[in-house]
């Protein structure tokens, strides 16, 4: 069932959101070549934790750390371990946080060092197909109108939707009702209502939208071995723009 906020919900999720960009950050500035993901894993959770939040992933249906680490072909749910960053490589980071009863969520993708064109164009049209969807985040509008959005963004330049994994509704659990696919025809789905939040999240492939599920349980990695992008943020509907709860970035770098 698709719940509308009040007003103290939304001011709730307002600063669930704010905690949560701000750790989205404290993991993008770690990104460069020596870190390992582990240590960007530690000092998102330690921030999170001094802000009085709690971190939404951890233990979150038995994932074992704050933050997701994804790196170049794993496009999602990558575990923070070991792994050192390379120059060139092309890092996603999804966090969560919870405080008041409600939750945040975003994700973002940054290149560690210098990277190449194309691993900088598969950033930029990722990050750009979300706000093409946000133009349809409006009372009135179907949830595929966003995703159609995305999708017909995303495939004119070149690259692939994910289809497996979505969006979602957020608020008291980090998994609410609506889907929100990055993919499908306009016009359909239900209708957008003020009140609602939802995290809107493109997951974008350099080659084929086919994906693999590794024997962690958790990483998902694209089939052909081709890097992949990830970008959300949580998004209040109400009768006017869309308000992005999770501080947008100004830019990529």
């Amino acid at each position: 069932m698709i719940t509308l906020k009040s007003a103290h919900e939304i001011e709730l999720m307002r600063r669930a959101g704010e905690i949560t960009a701000a750790a989205r950050a404290v993991a993008r500035d770690m990104v460069r070549p020596g870190v390992t993901t582990a240590q960007i894993d530690k000092a998102v959770y330690e921030f999170i934790r001094s802000q009085g939040a709690t971190p939404s992933f951890l233990h979150y249906n038995g994932y074992p750390a704050s933050v997701c680490v994804s790196v170049n072909d794993e496009i999602i749910h990558g575990i923070p371990g070991k792994r050192v960053l390379q120059e060139g490589d092309v890092v996603s980071v999804d966090v969560g946080a919870y405080i008041g009863g409600v939750h945040g969520d975003c994700a973002g993708t940054y290149p560690c060092g210098k990277v190449s064109d194309e691993n900088m164009d598969l950033i930029r049209v990722t990050q750009q197909s979300f706000f093409e969807g946000l133009k349809f985040a409006r009372e009135g509008y179907r949830i595929s109108d966003i995703g159609h959005a995305v999708q017909e963004y995303v495939e004119r330049h070149g690259y692939s939707i994910v289809r497996e994994y979505v969006g979602h509704g957020i608020g008291h659990n980090m998994h609410e009702a609506p889907e929100i696919p990055n993919y499908g025809k306009p016009g359909h789905g239900p209708r957008l209502l003020r009140g609602m939040t939802i995290a809107v999240e493109p997951m974008v492939n350099a080659g084929s939208a086919a994906i693999i599920n590794m024997s962690d349980g958790w990483t998902v990695k694209t089939t052909d071995g081709k890097n992949a992008a990830h970008y959300e943020n949580t998004i209040l509907i109400t009768d006017g723009e869309p308000q992005i709860l999770t501080n947008p970035e100004k830019s990529l770098v």
